[in-house]
């Protein structure tokens, strides 16, 4: 699938300095719901296209907006997976589910791991790959908090957005004349080679937040 989306890229971004920032918006949307759409596909290319001028506002500005909207998409697109979940339940979905890219394992292992560890899975699912967009779908089938549901949410896809526009950002900087199929094989691979410690970073932050959480209630008995 990379390799088809990528080779569609080069007509798509003679469109970014107008229409970057929708496209990124859209693409998230569609990577974080139940279609499957690889994030590395928009995000690279939004940040390299930042670091050589071509997208909206100069570099800096540029990224930290390719940035701020890819983590508006991803949030719409999880809204559309928590309120799909919360308004038919997983019964529908385990039946009716394949319909629409819902496949019945690795909803099964979503909703094992959201029941195991919590609320807070929806911040480091977000990080790993397949289980980051089915995620959203148990959290809705818990009824979880809408407002815990976006800060979690948004603090995951906010830092896997960031780890990827980065990544193009700098091959922007130092590749020379590069295709959009080499610039997101190169920019994916080093994604995926520090995502074990961006993984473990959060969940350091998961353990002491529960900490936290655990001091300030014994705190309020």
């Amino acid at each position: 699938m990379i390799e088809t989306l990528a080779a569609s890229l080069d007509q798509i971004a003679a469109l970014a300095p107008t229409w970057g920032l929708v496209f990124i918006f859209v693409f998230m949307a569609v990577e974080s719901s139940f279609i499957p759409f690889p994030s590395e596909v928009v995000m690279i290319p939004a940040g390299f296209l930042a670091a050589r001028g071509e997208l909206t506002g100069a570099p800096p500005v540029a990224l930290a907006l390719a940035i701020a909207v890819g983590v508006l998409g991803s949030l719409a697109g999880a809204y559309v997976n928590y309120f799909l979940a919360l308004g038919v339940g997983r019964p529908f979905l385990e039946r009716y589910g394949k319909w629409f890219f819902v496949k019945p394992e690795p909803l099964a292992r979503a909703c094992e791991v959201f029941n195991d560890y919590g609320a807070a899975t929806t911040f480091v699912c977000r990080l790993v790959p397949v289980i980051r967009q089915l995620i959203s779908i148990p959290a809705g089938i818990a009824r979880m908090k809408l407002g815990a549901f976006t800060l979690f949410t948004g603090l995951g896809a906010g830092i896997w957005t960031a780890i990827l526009a980065l990544v193009g950002f700098g091959l922007g900087r130092t590749a020379g004349d590069i295709t959009y199929l080499e610039l997101v094989t190169r920019g994916k691979s080093a994604a995926a080679a520090n995502l074990p410690w961006v993984v473990l970073g959060a969940l350091v932050l998961v353990g002491a937040y529960a900490a936290v959480s655990k001091l300030v209630m014994r705190r309020g008995k």
